[in-house]
């Protein structure tokens, strides 16, 4: 695990031990389970006839800051379902990202749209908040989680009715999230130890992702363009954030 990380998932522990003095497990596991399970609509929207668009609702992030002064988190939302998203992603990291889980509740309540929570998950108290907090999907990051690990959280997941997207950065990882049983195997093209992008990183990998998993490429998409560029490789999808924050639109993208 390299050095951010390992910060972020230091901090997002202490995050989650804080939470659980307020509301302890068993109490948000029974509110979790008592919830509709809701079936696999964040899988479903993403399997169409053509790449799918993963749109995130983002105020920062550690490598460029403050993205979006003007940060209304519903209304970028019901944009971005009036515009095609297949799926928003809503960062709820509160440290480094500026994120909420307030932002994923409030949301919720207002669209129709899967919503992923994008989040450092290194509990599975989180797979349980997020249910309660209105996702269709959880981020399992396998840079920070093993395959054991990982296994288990998408049990939980899949018993809970939400979806994982299971991101990876190199080949090992990209093995790992097989092994694990992902589902859905998102690729991010950000190096996470010098916040360079590349996306040939993800035209690399998408070789060793069976063609029955939902594939996913994320950061550094901005243009229409990149976005050929994954149509081409067969990407089922594409997770886009600060493009779209720095207000490139939607159908500027397709």
């Amino acid at each position: 695990m390299n050095n951010i990380l390992q910060q972020i998932a230091v901090e997002t522990t202490l995050r989650i031990e804080k939470q659980k003095q307020i509301t302890p497990p068993e109490k948000l596991i029974e509110l979790a389970k008592s919830m509709p399970i809701g079936g696999t609509r964040f899988e479903s929207a993403l399997r169409g006839d053509d790449i799918s668009f993963i749109c995130e609702v983002k105020k920062a992030s550690p490598s460029k800051g403050i993205i979006a002064e003007d940060f209304d988190h519903v209304q970028i939302a019901k944009d971005y379902a009036a515009n095609g998203a297949a799926a928003i992603s809503v960062l709820t990291e509160p440290f480094r990202f500026k994120g909420a889980d307030s932002y994923l509740s409030d949301i919720s309540k207002v669209v129709e749209t899967p919503l992923l929570r994008k989040d450092f998950v290194v509990d599975e108290y989180m797979l349980y908040e997020a249910k309660v907090l209105g996702a269709s999907a959880v981020l399992l990051i396998c840079a920070i989680l093993d395959t054991a690990t990982i296994a288990k959280y998408i049990e939980i997941a899949d018993s809970l009715g939400l979806c994982s997207l299971v991101e990876t950065h190199d080949e090992s990882e990209v093995k790992s999230a097989i092994n694990a049983g992902a589902r859905i195997i998102g690729v991010n093209n950000r190096n996470l130890k010098t916040f360079e992008i590349d996306l040939s990183l993800s035209e690399r990998l998408r070789t060793l992702v069976p063609a029955d998993k939902v594939f996913v490429a994320e950061s550094g998409i901005s243009t229409r363009e990149d976005v050929e560029r994954f149509r081409k490789i067969g990407a089922n999808a594409v997770l886009v954030g600060e493009a779209l924050m720095r207000g490139i639109g939607l159908k500027c993208l397709k």
